[in-house]
């Protein structure tokens, strides 16, 4: 397995997020979601693909196996550390924008530590 960087897992969590909400995606929709030049966007999309993570189909963006998987376990941290920062007492943007940070460095350990502590709450 190739090591994906912050960005790349940022790029798979925003396309797993858009295909959730609007069953496709292109890149304009990332470029829009993310801030980004769609060039930009065709670059990450270009080396997500070199790396195994995503398809691109008719103009259409899809994530492999491997890509979801990361995707979700991004998209899962993102949502639990947001959701345990505003239970702290944290405005929902700056929650948003903290467990964009932590999401990416934190360990699969303490990830699962803080999961079975919330969850018992």
């Amino acid at each position: 397995m190739i090591e994906i960087h912050e960005s790349g897992e940022d790029y798979l969590e925003t396309i797993l997020v858009i295909k959730n909400n609007k069953g496709s995606v292109r890149a304009i929709d990332i470029a829009k979601a993310r801030h980004f030049s769609k060039p930009s966007v065709s670059r990450a999309v270009s080396v997500l693909r070199e790396q195994g993570y995503v398809d691109v189909i008719d103009g259409k963006i899809e994530l492999t196996q491997e890509g979801r998987q990361i995707a979700e376990d991004i998209y899962e941290k993102h949502q639990l550390l947001m959701a345990m920062l505003m239970r702290l007492g944290v405005d929902e943007e700056t929650a948003a924008m903290d467990a964009c940070k932590i999401e990416h460095t934190l360990s699969p350990k303490t990830f699962a530590c803080l999961k079975a502590h919330f969850k018992k709450k």
